[in-house]
């Protein structure tokens, strides 16, 4: 086997004829930040390659193509790529993957049959693990753990926390063999419990948190309307929201405010995981720009994100009425109330972030015409934050891409996530004369449509 590091300032480095068919520790130096490897093998073992690859902890993997492993057989000889990253916990990330990987070319058909029994088991209690991750959040488990500075027994959290010692016990057995907390001996010795993380953003108010996406989709509104998929998906009957609430999710959420402090808070959560990449990758955009119109911008946090970044915007958050009636003040940003379906505020840009796949496409090709009519035809855009499925692309994020496209055949009542070629078909029919699709370091892509 080659071991081939190319980085991105052009060093190389290449070990030969490492047999890792006998995993052992490699010391390997690999300069730059971000770093190319390319494995190619030969008669290896996925356990082996694991093992291999770990023992590169230094090596931080961002993307994999742990689909490729499938192809190994006796004989045969593939080229898996992996990209470096800054951030350590992305290797755990590929570790997972790899565990997770099934090679089913060389499964008998009884391991095959004792892996799907396995799967099937993980499917019967899935919403299981929803419902722990959902109470650690509740319990503010991570929080006192951060307050506390070091490892917490499980006498000093159940104190702090209130709780009964036997059923946290239970709960954080589960989260800890979940990777969501871990075990480690605190200073006398004592085995506790300390954050990761993964646990990190389970804090309401934490950086890049993502509890607030949890609460919303863990929430009994939220959880009734899967009930009536299947009757969905039959056609014989009205969207599974309605079946549940008797009316759509919009109109439910005008009519609940606690409800619809839930969406606002997970839009904003959203917003604390987009907005970064979005600014990081995409600044570009934003040059030369006066005023942009959040269209559906909830209570304002992307706008007020993307303001702060670019402080040249002048930020309109447009939203219905009882939405922006509550979004606090922020300068450089006006709230307006209206609905997108009449109009949209004129305006440089036009922003949408987490809206057009609310709507089926009629719906979403009357709001892009309305955001066309409000820009300038000479220098104005539209930019659109969504997810891109990409159906032949093996990705990190594929999953919960495809998820989420489940999430709007349950929430919503035409509502899904697109390919590139269903975007395409959209954008054309607005009358969008061109467009780019750029993929950031998020579930959502960023589309930028030209009149």
């Amino acid at each position: 086997m080659d071991y081939n590091c190319s980085s991105a300032l052009q060093q190389s480095v290449t070990i030969s004829t490492i047999d890792i068919s006998k995993p052992r520790r490699q010391n390997l130096s690999i300069g730059g930040s971000y770093t190319t490897v390319r494995i190619q093998m030969r008669k290896l073992r996925l356990r082996n390659i694991y093992l291999f690859l770990r023992s590169l902890y230094k090596c931080h993997y961002e993307e994999c193509q742990p689909h490729a492993f499938k192809h190994l057989s006796t004989g045969c000889k593939r080229e898996l790529s992996f990209t470096s990253l800054r951030e350590r916990e992305s290797s755990s990330f590929v570790m997972e993957e790899l565990r997770e990987t099934r090679i089913t070319e060389n499964m008998s058909e009884e391991e095959e049959d004792a892996r799907a029994e396995v799967d099937i088991w993980r499917y019967v209690f899935g919403f299981a693990e929803m419902a722990v991750v959902k109470c650690a959040i509740e319990l503010g488990i991570a929080e006192v753990m951060e307050g506390h500075g070091t490892p917490m027994t499980l006498s000093e959290l159940s104190t702090q926390l209130g709780c009964e010692p036997t059923p946290l016990h239970r709960i954080m057995r589960v989260l800890v063999h979940r990777r969501v907390f871990k075990e480690k001996f605190t200073s006398n010795g004592t085995r506790g419990y300390a954050l990761t993380p993964l646990s990190s953003r389970l804090m309401k108010h934490g950086k890049r948190s993502m509890a607030a996406l949890v609460l919303l989709e863990s929430s009994p509104v939220m959880l009734a309307p899967w009930h009536a998929l299947s009757a969905c998906v039959r056609g014989n009957g009205p969207p599974p929201f309605k079946v549940a609430h008797g009316e759509d999710v919009w109109s439910y959420a005008t009519g609940h405010p606690t409800h619809s402090k839930l969406i606002s808070d997970a839009m904003a959560c959203d917003a604390g995981l987009a907005v970064p990449a979005i600014v990081e990758e995409c600044c570009d955009v934003f040059d030369g720009v006066g005023t942009l119109v959040d269209v559906g911008g909830a209570d304002g946090t992307t706008l007020r994100m993307l303001v702060k970044a670019f402080p040249w915007i002048r930020g309109i958050n447009f939203d219905l009425p009882h939405v922006v009636s509550v979004a606090p003040a922020c300068d450089g940003v006006v709230h307006i109330g209206g609905d997108m379906f009449d109009y949209v505020p004129n305006t440089d840009v036009a922003f949408l972030k987490w809206v057009l796949h609310d709507w089926g496409d009629e719906e979403c090709i009357d709001i892009l015409r309305k955001c066309r009519e409000a820009i300038p035809e000479d220098k104005g855009k539209v930019i659109i934050v969504e997810a891109v499925i990409e159906e032949e692309e093996e990705h990190r994020l594929k999953d919960v891409r495809l998820m989420l496209d489940m999430v709007m055949m349950a929430h919503t009542n035409k509502g899904k996530e697109r390919t590139a070629k269903e975007w395409s078909f959209v954008l054309g029919q607005a009358g969008f004369s061109r467009h780019t699709v750029k993929p950031i370091r998020a579930v959502q892509s960023v589309i930028v449509a030209f009149p």
